[in-house]
């Protein structure tokens, strides 16, 4: 079961700030659920977790408009917090005084009722931006790392276009065709989909 809703708030990095819309994902079942990118909106979220138990809370990276409400909504729910720990230096940026609960590691299992999801590190839109693949729901959740259209941006502290376009052929576009890729940000599309595009962001890119 993947459910989804769209927050609103704003992206702050390298003095500029922006308004953005969020997507937050939701895996589980009617018991237990896994929380994917809980920004902006504590309650809205905690009104589709509906009393379920979160097994956990996972940031697919430490930008403030994906971590701002982490710690709010992980001491409502009283869930861990886990992220990669190469994205320490952006998460102190939003929580000085506070850490994420557990490492998210390359290749680590998460389980939520019957489905597991792999993390996949992809680094580059920054250092530790980590995807989740579910390959029982034929889905990947990517982030800020793949959208429709293109990789996420790389101009920005802490990231690198080399390394998001070396993370995207290796790590994603050796999925299956017909993944389906749920972004950090504005619709869903398909590992099939973007994969023959490579050689045109790569050009687009320098």
């Amino acid at each position: 079961m993947i459910e989804h809703l769209v927050t609103s708030g704003t992206f702050s990095l390298d003095g500029g700030t922006w308004d953005v819309d969020n997507n937050v994902w939701l895996v589980g079942d009617e018991r237990k659920v896994l929380v994917i990118d809980p920004a902006h909106d504590v309650e809205a979220i905690a009104e589709r977790i509906a009393g379920r138990r979160v097994v956990a809370i996972v940031c697919t990276h430490a930008h403030d408009d994906h971590v701002r409400q982490a710690p709010a909504l992980a001491d409502l729910v009283g869930a861990p917090i886990m992220l990669n720990p190469a994205d320490e230096l952006l998460w102190q940026q939003a929580h000085p005084d506070r850490q994420p609960d557990l490492e998210l590691r390359d290749g680590q299992r998460l389980t939520v009722g019957d489905i597991e999801l792999r993390a996949l590190a992809t680094p580059g839109h920054s250092p530790g931006s980590t995807c989740l693949h579910a390959p029982e729901l034929s889905t990947v959740f990517t982030g800020d790392t793949l959208f429709q259209g293109g990789p996420g941006a790389t101009g920005r502290s802490f990231s690198s276009f080399d390394t998001i376009i070396d993370s995207i052929r290796e790590r994603l576009l050796t999925l299956p065709a017909d993944t389906t890729v749920h972004t950090g940000h504005g619709d869903s599309t398909t590992i099939g989909a973007e994969a023959p595009h490579l050689s045109e962001w790569i050009t687009r890119g320098h």
